[in-house]
């Protein structure tokens, strides 16, 4: 008799079916969902708040953001709503309200920071969440001195590299509601954590915190002791998606162009690959891309993906062609 068992199909969450989790929507369908939301942004702004590369413009604030900024307002006023009811539940008075906080994740060149700073934006100018502020996970890298002591320079953005139990501290800070409470600031020009130079986050009304890796769970400790994951402070967070080979281009592309900008600064870690020729810079960038990069998206980033309130799925062009909202 035979006795191999038949393994069910596994289960593609981003594939539009009756069993997925996700709602999914063109670009132009998620657009009508602006309704009446105002334009906030100049198109000065948007070229302000956009990272090198990233295309993204007015037309593109149009049709995918301000739907969002829109949505996450109405997270954020139904928390502060669900507030007040707990509130006179439990006979309080003089309690604030925590900070409702976003997570953003995915691959590196994808295009996080240009969507975090313009979700910011357009928040901190909805009525309800005046104050909104922006902390990347940059600062929670070890210093390069400690990731060369333990020979993981070829492993910076990995979940190793950063000071996880730091992370950790910051948010429980934010959702307890503490006042002034530092996070560490980090230098892409000289590629490490600026020592003593800390940002200052006085319960805003939002936070949003931006990195690879903030959906990332982690193995429970063997002794049983109780510890969070980065992702369980989050009110809602959302996911940056791409294909391989497109995010692969943009890293590359985006290499090649700082070679001519941000690398000709003396003070910058990448200075020497402004003077190379082009055919040896770009190999450079292929190496890190397939050595560092890439193994980091396979193992650690692309299998958060499932774990997001929303993905956010980029064309080749760089621009957003569809969006999956997890159903309630």
């Amino acid at each position: 008799m035979d006795q191999t068992t038949i393994q069910p199909p596994a289960l593609d969450h981003f594939k539009a079916d009756e069993f997925s989790p996700y709602r999914f929507f063109t670009a132009d369908k998620w657009a009508e969902f602006r309704a009446d939301t105002p334009m906030t942004l100049t198109e000065d702004e948007v070229r302000r708040l956009r990272s090198l590369n990233d295309p993204v413009n007015l037309d593109e604030v149009r049709r995918i953001y301000l739907s969002l900024s829109r949505l996450l307002s109405a997270h954020v006023e139904s928390s502060q709503l669900l507030f007040e009811q707990r509130k006179r539940f439990l006979n309080l008075s003089n309690v604030a309200k925590t900070p409702f906080i976003i997570g953003i994740a995915g691959s590196v060149a994808v295009g996080k920071s240009t969507t975090a700073r313009v979700l910011a934006e357009l928040l901190k100018r909805w009525p309800s969440s005046p104050k909104v502020d922006l902390v990347t996970t940059d600062g929670f890298l070890y210093p390069n001195e400690v990731l060369r002591r333990e020979n993981l320079m070829d492993r910076k953005g990995f979940p190793e590299s950063y000071d996880v139990g730091a992370v950790l501290r910051f948010l429980s800070e934010i959702k307890a509601g503490q006042h002034s409470v530092k996070a560490p600031c980090y230098s892409h020009l000289t590629y490490d954590v600026l020592p003593g130079k800390f940002t200052t986050i006085d319960r805003p009304d939002i936070l949003i915190f931006e990195g690879i890796n903030v959906l990332q769970v982690r193995d429970l400790p063997e002794d049983g002791k109780i510890v969070p994951f980065v992702s369980d402070f989050f009110d809602f967070s959302i996911y940056i998606d791409a294909e391989e080979v497109d995010i692969h281009k943009w890293y590359v592309d985006r290499f090649m162009n700082l070679r001519q900008t941000a690398f000709r600064d003396p003070e910058s870690f990448f200075h020497r690959y402004a003077a190379i020729k082009e055919d040896a810079a770009r190999a450079i960038a292929e190496s890190l891309w397939e050595n560092i990069n890439l193994k980091n998206l396979r193992q650690n980033i692309l299998p958060t993906r499932p774990r997001a309130d929303l993905i956010l799925r980029k064309s080749p062009n760089h621009l957003i062609e569809q969006v999956a909202l997890r159903k309630l």
